[in-house]
């Protein structure tokens, strides 16, 4: 009945020339973003994989609507999930490195994101929603950096990358134990990382099933299959593609556990869900990006480009495929037009509402006029609509190399996904359109170490200290 109701009021405001969107935030819709940790964008059988098993997530792509240049904002996993829960690039919000000028956030850091900063989840809590995160956060440890002062009623999981602990490290240790978390409260130290899979499973299961009433938003970033992958004895040993492809067919059965959860409690239709990843593949542990050139860290296609499946019954078109630049930037504003809720007005966010390439209205285009590839705090490179160009830059140095000279290199990712073909000369209007728009942007955002016009401060705590069970986070 509820299925038939939400329906039958969409096809009524529709027919009386409202816009769809009315009915949505009427009945506002539950999100689930279920967010991968280095999948690569041809991870996943809807994708190409040849070697991974993913029968419930291939499904949900023919229920659903494949984005196949859905984009993330960095190479790695904390600028990236900076984005997704800002609506703004990495930069702009201080998170495009920590404080020793590394690009992530480890343990203990004093850098974090920002209270300051209006996440998706406040945004959507302010409408109503019941919120919460399962998973890796990667978004700074200390008390006030963690999400339940970041818009999320409760939090289970880890707060940065499963490496940052002890398991399959030498001694002497480089990091204090891995700390499990239960809202901010350390609960276990160095957990089983072969159940963390499917301990996230059960926390997201019983989230939704205490929420099926009301509107929800679940957080599901996946600690796997980030190095060192894990899966329970279910999996383990049981794919084509080493432990990696085990993380990847334990992600998939997860996905289904999911699904098959709002189909049991009746609320499959009014649930949006996005399956997605932080960054691109960790090619060096089994992923694969094909055929995309490059993985994760670079600012080539295979390192921002990622595999996107959203699937919402009844609103999305089903076995639909939408090649239009999206990203992450914009799940919060769109999140916000969904649910009837309002995006922060009140500063620069660079993010848009992509709903109408979500729900396949015919002749919607892409919001961006431009999307921008920041390696930390460096622009190398500008997109705009199928040109890509690599911008004239010194590469900073990494590992072991030197700083290099790359020149200028231009692509037409519409007919070279590859980035094999470099056609600057063929174009120099096109090369002057996107140099322009480099120049735009650095004002604004600013670039290698000249600061822009509209950043803002990460957050910053000066005794920071590594959670531990001896030194637990505060309570709020």
């Amino acid at each position: 009945m509820k299925t038939l109701t939400v329906h039958l009021i969409a096809l009524l405001l529709i027919a009386g020339g409202f816009a769809p969107n009315v009915a949505i935030a009427a009945n506002k819709p539950n999100f689930i973003v279920i967010y991968c940790d280095d999948l690569g964008y041809a991870d996943i059988g809807c994708f190409g994989s040849t070697k991974h098993r993913t029968p419930r997530i291939d499904q949900m792509a023919k229920e659903g609507r494949r984005f196949t240049s859905f984009m993330v904002t960095s190479g790695v996993c904390s600028p990236s999930r900076a984005s997704l829960m800002t609506g703004c690039y990495p930069i702009r919000v201080g998170l495009d490195r920590n404080e020793s000028n590394g690009w992530v956030l480890f343990p203990g850091n004093k850098r974090g994101l920002n209270p300051k900063e209006i996440t998706v989840a406040e945004v959507l809590k302010g409408a109503g929603y019941s919120t919460a995160i399962v998973g890796k956060w990667h978004l700074g440890d200390q008390p006030q950096f963690l999400p339940t002062r970041q818009g999320f009623d409760s939090y289970f999981g880890i707060p940065f990358s499963n490496d940052m602990g002890q398991t399959e490290r030498p001694k002497p240790y480089r990091y204090p134990p891995l700390p499990l978390l239960r809202d901010e409260k350390v609960i276990e130290q160095e957990p089983d990382q072969r159940l963390l899979t499917q301990r996230y499973t059960t926390e997201a299961v019983k989230f939704i099933e205490a929420n099926k009433d009301k509107p929800f938003f679940l957080y599901l970033p996946h600690t796997m299959p980030h190095w060192p992958q894990f899966s329970s004895k279910n999996f383990a040993g049981k794919s084509k593609n080493g432990r990696w492809g085990d993380t990847v067919e334990e992600i998939d059965w997860s996905t289904g556990v999911l699904l098959d959860t709002l189909k049991r409690l009746d609320i499959d239709d009014r649930t949006l869900v996005i399956f997605t990843s932080d960054n691109g593949g960790a090619t060096r542990w089994g992923a694969s990006n094909h055929p995309l050139k490059g993985a994760k860290g670079s600012t080539l296609e295979g390192g921002m480009r990622v595999c996107n499946v959203m699937r919402w019954p009844g609103m999305i078109p089903a076995g639909t495929q939408c090649d239009e630049l999206v990203g992450t930037i914009d799940i919060l504003p769109t999140f916000a037009k969904l649910a009837g809720a309002k995006a922060p007005d009140d500063r620069v966010i660079d993010g848009h509402d992509i709903s109408d390439l979500m729900l396949g209205k015919p002749n919607a285009k892409s919001p961006h006029e431009a999307y921008y590839y920041y390696f930390r705090d460096q622009l190398q490179a500008v997109r705009s609509g199928k040109w890509k160009l690599h911008l004239e830059i010194k590469l900073p140095p990494r590992g072991r190399q030197k700083e290099r000279h790359r020149p200028a290199q231009l692509y037409d990712l519409h007919s070279d996904i590859g980035e094999s073909k470099n056609v600057i000369t063929q174009h120099p209007n096109v090369v002057n359109r996107l140099n322009a728009l480099a120049d735009k942007t650095r004002a604004d955002l600013g670039d290698r170490g000249v600061k822009g016009a509209n950043v803002r401060a990460p957050g910053h705590v000066e005794n920071a200290k590594p959670l531990t069970q001896r030194t637990p986070a505060k309570s709020k």
